[in-house]
């Protein structure tokens, strides 16, 4: 079968590997359809960022060159022979995230994670292998297109709870990239008053809009902190840095009020120069998040399954497996205009 195979900064390969064999405690799922996640990007331009380039990951045991893919969903083919839970035909959604499972899903991840994708090999073949535990069947309204959103979508449910937002809080939302478009869905759904979109791509910033934004700003053409105050004068209840870059990281600080509280959800392919007295002398405080836990994926399973959550809008293309660099990773490095591009490989819905 054919699979897109990452070796190296720049070097992703679409070419023939075989179907693993299948353990006892997995399930393989024929993959319908696969979504471009901005960590893909930041390993085909800067990697490797989480890649085991250099010996075997802990929890998956491999080792690159991985077929990559995140963010997929599919068919049921066949399960191993400890799965009770699942059948083949069932329709599903894969949660990507390994642990070590030593905690409680809150603080787990942060004893150490892999991705399915990153780590190990992941969604962009027609058949991956994925341990039970990771499996969510689909509810009857979500199509297996919608089921390849559900992982960027549950990244955007899982900083929302970690913001405390309540409702009638105000929101500014640095970067409007697929993570930031979905964080605008789920701050939208949480009862955001306002919610400010900001970026440099007026492309963006109209999908932004039609995702539920109530404002946008183009930093390119203003001060964005400035204009921020213009419409929140003591500055947003809420921000969140969704770019990844140090100054969206500064300036999120700077447009949050007193007390308020910036949520890290980027991934920041380098380090930044930054001083943290920033913090001390505006009063706002600081925290982060890396994926999502078990609950706040079948969460969003669930909300977008209820019509809650809808981050369809987002997608931009669907292509073939065999175009997935030149109308895939290079159209996403080089055309702003685009957000989510879904790979087809099944093409079931």
């Amino acid at each position: 079968m054919k699979a897109a195979v990452w070796y190296g900064q720049k070097d992703l390969r679409v070419e023939e590997v075989e179907v693993s064999p299948l353990k006892e405690n997995e399930v393989q799922v024929r993959v319908a359809w696969a979504g471009i996640c901005g960590s893909d990007l930041h390993e085909y331009e800067e990697g490797p960022v989480f890649m085991p380039s250099q010996q075997k990951d802990e929890l998956t045991g491999q080792q690159t060159p991985l077929t990559m893919g995140h963010e997929f969903a599919g068919i049921v083919e066949q399960v191993g022979s400890q799965v009770k839970g699942i059948k083949p035909g069932d329709r599903v959604s894969v949660n990507p995230t390994l642990t070590h499972g030593n905690k409680h899903e809150d603080v787990d991840i942060y004893d150490g994670f892999s991705f399915i994708g990153l780590h190990g090999n992941g969604g962009f073949t027609s058949f991956a292998n994925v341990p039970e535990e990771n499996i969510y069947i689909l509810p009857e309204p979500l199509s297996l297109q919608d089921g390849a959103l559900v992982e960027p979508m549950a990244v955007a449910v899982q900083a929302v709870k970690e913001s405390n937002i309540q409702f009638g809080d105000t929101v500014a939302v640095f970067g409007t990239g697929p993570i930031g478009l979905v964080t605008i869905v789920a701050a939208k759904a949480a009862g955001a008053s306002r919610i400010i979109a900001l970026d440099l791509s007026e492309t963006r910033l109209q999908k932004a809009k039609e995702m539920g934004a109530t404002d946008i700003i183009n930093s390119g053409e203003v001060n964005p902190v400035e204009a921020i105050k213009e419409l929140e004068k003591d500055g947003v209840d809420i921000s969140f840095e969704v770019a990844g870059v140090e100054p969206t990281f500064k300036q999120s600080i700077e447009a949050t009020k007193a007390r308020g509280t910036m949520v890290i959800v980027s991934i920041f392919a380098g380090s930044i120069d930054w001083n943290p007295m920033q913090l001390t002398g505006g009063g706002v405080k600081i925290t982060s998040t890396i994926a999502y836990s078990p609950s706040s994926f079948q969460q969003t399973v669930d909300l977008m399954g209820t019509g809650q959550l809808k981050p369809q809008e987002m997608i931009t293309d669907k292509i073939q497996l065999d175009d997935i660099v030149e109308k895939g990773f290079e159209a996403l490095s080089n055309d702003k205009s685009q957000a989510k591009i879904l790979v087809e490989l099944s093409g079931e819905l």
